[in-house]
């Protein structure tokens, strides 16, 4: 993720920041999970502005403006570990930036209240909480999963307030992954059979990592080396 955040800027197109996260998994020893996963073409998911989740890599061009949401997962020594970050390219309005700063608030906040005990509806109590005082919508149809030796699996992590009634477990990892929009909460998928875009067009960011349940607390085991060089803060106006 460090290295793609390095990458980010005008005129790179998906595809190559598809083959730089690709050469720099492969450089750790690791697999890109999503790479023919049930079908799926790329190492690396891209979904730009109106694009909700798993954007495939094309020879589109971010443009100054652009918020774009970069997912990679790996597969390392028999585990897979999966995050998201997503970026405002030059020049993003502060709307734009708003929306980056409450999806990661959103995933951090609720990630912040993870531990044993815990039951697992709060994260999405918390998602909702943060996304609708900025006055924006969580996209529900995305949930985060349980993951390990597996790709996806138990439990199921809802992103908006829930019923579900199961309890965070010493050893439960799992991941936390709001996606968090400007506009309607539905979306549609394209004929691609992957690419999730709003069905009024509208702006979404999201941000994700995997979190292991401790005895006492949490930990999270995804974060990145170097966060300074990662989405900056939306300036005021």
């Amino acid at each position: 993720m460090d290295v793609i955040g390095k990458n980010i800027q005008a005129g790179i197109t998906t595809e190559e920041i598809d083959r730089i996260g690709h050469s720099a998994i492969i450089e750790r020893n690791c697999y890109p999970s999503p790479l023919h996963y049930r079908g799926f073409p790329k190492s690396l998911c891209t979904s730009v502005n109106n694009v909700a989740c798993h954007g495939i890599p094309d020879d589109r061009k971010l443009q100054p403006g652009d918020i774009i949401s970069v997912d990679i997962t790996v597969y390392h020594r028999g585990y897979h570990g999966d995050c998201c970050e997503t970026w405002f390219v030059d020049g993003t309005d502060v709307a734009g930036q708003r929306l980056v700063e409450c999806a990661r608030a959103a995933r951090d906040l609720a990630i912040s209240v993870c531990g044993p005990g815990v039951p697992i509806a709060r994260i999405g109590e918390v998602c909702q909480e943060v996304s609708h005082a900025a006055g924006l919508t969580i996209v529900p149809v995305f949930i985060g999963h349980g993951i390990g030796s597996y790709f996806h699996g138990p439990p199921d992590v809802y992103h908006f307030a829930n019923t579900s009634t199961e309890i965070m477990k010493a050893g439960m990892t799992f991941t936390v992954e709001p996606i968090v929009g400007q506009g309607s909460e539905q979306v549609v998928i394209l004929k691609d059979g992957w690419t999730a875009m709003t069905t009024d067009d509208s702006r979404t960011a999201q941000f994700e990592h995997t979190v292991l349940i401790t005895e006492d607390g949490h930990d999270i085991l995804t974060e990145y080396t170097d966060d300074s060089i990662l989405s900056p803060p939306a300036q005021s106006q």
